[in-house]
């Protein structure tokens, strides 16, 4: 017999049972962003780590110059810095997730176009690679402000630890796969368009409807512009730009150091690749401890030390002790990446802030890390030895630290 007592359990189960599914939903739509974004990151570095070891296969082949074939792994780095401001302007008229979209198949397209039988597609695609990671490494963490608030340091540490650890894997892998698999350089490097895919498919669930900007959005945006006048982003920027400096001067160069020092090519390179793993725990934890504090002052305080006995420890000629100066400048660089990148969010107020500090930084930044490998290199040549790079490299540290002392402290970027 129907009573109101009835009806209203039979309501209240139905609203109960909409609220599980509305619940269900939305975790599993967080379930797909979290491995949409690990997805992107892990594209924005195995692309270009896996042209370095192929670069000798790739002149011999293609007939290039050693300036030529250099340029393959400098292009993206520049491109970075040519993008890296406009990206944030790219996500406000198309939206963040469909940008990011966008992006993922521009870097598919740009690592097919890239293993043409072309001189012309080879560098053609390497800049649309270096366009297409430019895009995910400024927005990732404008994302993370705005949808993982409250976890910005763990969420920051998944995707750095799947970016460098795909790095490293790039950097590991191409020999195999060219020599080993005997797929040659071209196939090798096409590979990695299958990873690009994936992270397509994962994405496009997140892609929306093209967003509306109303008049006080857009004059919002019309009037901004303080950014680059404000010394707290300016000390993110420089942390930004010289944690790139090093690192892209040390995995140019730190080979042949530790080959003018008696060891073989072989070992000099498995020290490199060494360096590179056994930073990615520092790549995950230093964010974390990052954001349980208001401050980061002591893990920049830490880092820096880590770093300058890593520098000063490669003076000596003597050998003995080359493993450990290496592990140290492996965890320097993990935890400097890392950190880097949670500043980006830690330091900006909101998502939108978060998105243009990291155009600036990362756009300063990577100019910085082009220049790198160039002075680290013309310093060899005119002093005929390591220890004026390595003292640039030391004094980088330096101005590294005091970067991060200002970008650690307790503010936001106004």
């Amino acid at each position: 017999m129907w009573n109101k007592s009835n009806a209203y359990d039979t309501f209240r189960q139905r609203k109960k049972g909409e609220l599980m599914d509305a619940n269900a939903r939305v975790q599993k739509n967080s379930l797909l962003l979290l491995l949409g974004i690990v997805l992107i990151a892990s594209n924005l570095r195995g692309a270009i780590t896996a042209v370095g070891p192929l670069v000798g296969e790739i002149r011999l082949d293609t007939g290039l110059s050693n300036t030529w074939a250099g340029m393959l792994t400098t292009l993206p780095l520049l491109a970075f810095a040519a993008i890296s401001p406009l990206a944030p302007k790219i996500a406000r008229r198309f939206g963040t997730e469909n940008t990011l979209f966008g992006g993922m198949l521009l870097l598919a397209i740009g690592i097919l176009l890239r293993s043409a039988p072309s001189s012309a597609a080879l560098f053609g695609g390497t800049i649309l690679i270096g366009f297409a990671i430019a895009v995910g490494n400024v927005l990732l963490p404008s994302l993370i402000k705005r949808d993982y608030q409250h976890r910005v340091g763990l969420i920051t540490g998944l995707y750095t630890l799947a970016m460098c650890g795909f790095a490293s894997l790039g950097s590991g892998l191409s020999v195999p796969l060219s020599e080993g698999l005997g797929l040659g350089w071209q196939l090798s490097l096409m590979s990695w368009a299958l990873l690009a895919v994936l992270g397509i498919l994962l994405w496009y669930p997140q892609v929306r409807p093209l967003p509306v900007l109303t008049e006080t959005e857009t004059a919002n945006v019309r009037v901004r512009g303080t950014l680059w006048t404000s010394p707290l982003a300016w000390q993110v920027t420089l942390f930004m730009g010289l944690q790139s400096f090093g690192f892209f001067a040390a995995v140019s160069w730190l080979p042949e150091l530790l080959h003018s020092r008696g060891i073989s090519p072989a070992s000099a390179g498995w020290m490199v690749s060494f360096m590179q793993i056994i930073g990615l725990p520092a790549t995950f934890f230093v964010p974390v401890l990052a954001g349980r504090r208001p401050s980061q002052r002591w893990l920049v305080l830490a880092m820096a030390a880590v770093f300058f006995i890593g520098y000063a420890g490669l003076l000596f000629e003597d050998t003995t002790f080359v493993l450990l100066w290496v592990l140290l400048l492996g965890i320097g660089q993990g935890a400097s990446i890392s950190l880097a990148l949670t500043f980006l969010a830690l330091r900006a107020p909101n998502a939108r802030v978060a998105a243009e500090l990291s155009g600036m930084s990362q756009a300063v930044g990577y100019l910085l890390a082009a220049s790198g490998p160039f002075l680290f290199g013309w310093l060899h040549d005119l002093t005929g030895g390591w220890t004026a790079s390595l003292v640039v490299l030391i004094l980088s540290n330096a101005g590294l630290l005091a970067a991060g002392l200002g970008a650690g402290r307790d503010r936001k970027v106004s």
